[in-house]
């Protein structure tokens, strides 16, 4: 994943949070990946 400047790199399992982050993904295997989003109305919670 890439925030801003910086570069982090997520496994499997691994959970994320983003606050209004300019961001964008990145798979640098071979094998394909998966990401499940799940996106709130911050209004709501």
């Amino acid at each position: 994943m890439l925030v801003d400047d910086d570069e982090a790199h997520l496994c499997a399992g691994d959970v994320i949070v983003q606050r209004g982050t300019n961001h964008a993904w990145a798979n640098r295997r071979i094998e394909p990946c998966r990401i499940t989003f799940v996106l709130f109305d911050p209004n709501s919670l």
